[in-house]
């Protein structure tokens, strides 16, 4: 046990005094910010208007479409075709027919219009059709207009979940979302990171010959958990580095609030009005101060970080002993060490493809059993804790979800010890899967 503990020792200490594990461990919170900011700014500033002409209008068209300056401009244009829009600067020429109460359009572009525009310019016919039918009931336009304006300023809703004891709270479904895909992301990065590491690290020492020595001196299997082990304290300290900049950050909103504001804001609040109250004055600030009170308030953070510790250590310990078993094998071939990774990349990936769907619908079957097998829970259950407990994820689900994961973990160290015992020390021979799944059958 001795021995163990001295290589996690040279392992955690060896990585953290590393120039580029403290670059990217303080470089890493700000790049993640910039990076989610950088994408919001491009997605709101990169948006193109597209201005499409109407041709041959069925006669309540140009009445009932709306235009939208930020998605689609529609006009109404004479002398305007298919040969000659592209002169008069349009993106893109609309052919509608009316036929036995349904709407017919055509649409000519030089360019493929984006899936937004496509279905806005269908939303605005569909639109445009209802409300010819219902002036035709004799409603009047301008009774439409004033419902119009009204449902659509005047909807909210709110989404509350109930629990087994009929306690009820509001749920955010976009904040739930957000978290669960930033969980996999991060766990996905890590586990490839911190894995490559191990095999980066195993091969090293096997090519360079350093295993022999310190393998005289030690079992090949404690080499090997030590590393692992090793490695893991490295991502822990890592991430949870990572945990305290990000709070820091998000705590430190306030400051980009004038004082007037916040102070307002903290009277409001005191005296039990609502945020939307304050907003009046000054909406950004509010919204900061919303965004702020919800992330706080609204969120079960113990729960979540506790949690995304758990899958962060079960995942790279499951996965990093698999890891360790290739590094074992691998010698001086790159390639070979691409085609030994790729049965153990694959659920890893497999995991990310699919946690979309996951988080659209986090009670699927889908989602239950990809969130209790281990080569996919880190991932998976992690996007689904964020959407509730006992609601969406019952008690019985997590609890099976981490036994499976521990009993995982115990059963890959075991198989790539066995692996790693044989493919340690042996060099000059290229290795396949078939003959690594002799070594474990094979008795000692």
């Amino acid at each position: 046990m001795n021995k163990v503990l001295l290589i996690i020792q040279r392992e955690y200490i060896t990585r953290v005094k590393n120039k580029r594990f403290l670059l990217m461990t303080f470089l890493m919170p700000v790049i993640f910010i910039l990076f989610i900011g950088g994408s919001a700014y491009f997605a709101a500033t990169s948006r193109e208007t597209t201005s499409i002409a109407v041709v041959n209008d069925p006669g309540f068209l140009q009445e009932h479409l709306k235009s939208d300056s930020d998605r689609v401009v529609f006009s109404f244009p004479e002398g305007t075709d298919s040969l000659n829009y592209k002169e008069k600067s349009f993106n893109g020429v609309l052919y509608p027919t009316f036929e036995d109460g349904k709407i017919k359009a055509e649409l000519y572009s030089s360019e493929q219009l984006g899936f937004e525009s496509s279905r806005y310019i269908e939303r605005q016919l569909n639109k445009a059709l209802e409300n010819k039918l219902l002036l035709e009931k004799g409603i009047q336009k301008s009774t439409l207009d004033s419902i119009s304006d009204a449902s659509e300023a005047n909807v909210s809703l709110k989404n509350m979940v109930s629990d087994e004891a009929g306690e009820s709270k509001e749920a955010n479904a976009g904040l739930a979302y957000g978290i669960g895909f930033g969980s996999g992301l991060l766990i996905y990065m890590t586990m490839f990171i911190f894995g490559a590491m191990v095999m980066r690290g195993v091969a090293e020492e096997k090519t360079n010959r350093i295993a022999e020595v310190i393998v005289s001196s030690c079992k090949p299997f404690e080499l090997m958990l030590g590393k692992i082990i090793g490695i893991a304290g490295v991502g822990l300290t890592q991430l949870l580095l990572w945990i305290g900049l990000m709070l820091a950050i998000s705590s430190s909103l306030s400051a980009f609030i004038p004082a007037e504001s916040y102070q307002e804001f903290q009277q409001m609040q005191q005296s039990g009005s609502a945020i939307g109250a304050a907003g009046a004055s000054n909406p950004a600030a509010m919204k900061i101060l919303e965004a702020q009170a919800t992330l706080v308030e609204g969120v079960n953070w113990i729960l979540i970080i506790g949690c995304f510790l758990f899958y962060f250590l079960g995942g790279y310990l499951f996965y990093a002993s698999l890891f360790a078993a290739v590094g074992s094998v691998i010698n001086e071939d790159p390639q070979e060490a691409q085609q030994l990774m790729l049965p153990i990349s694959m659920p890893i990936i497999f995991s990310f493809v699919i946690l979309q769907s996951v988080l659209a619908n986090p009670g699927s079957p889908l989602a239950v059993w990809t969130s209790i097998i281990p080569f996919t829970s880190p991932i998976i259950m992690m996007g689904r804790i964020p959407f509730g407990m006992p609601t969406t994820v019952p008690y019985w689900q997590l609890g099976l979800s981490m036994l499976t994961l521990i009993g995982g973990f115990i059963l890959t160290t075991w198989l790539a010890g066995k692996i790693y015992r044989t493919g340690i020390l042996m060099y000059g021979k290229k290795t396949t899967w078939k003959e690594m799944i002799r070594w474990v059958v094979k008795k000692s």
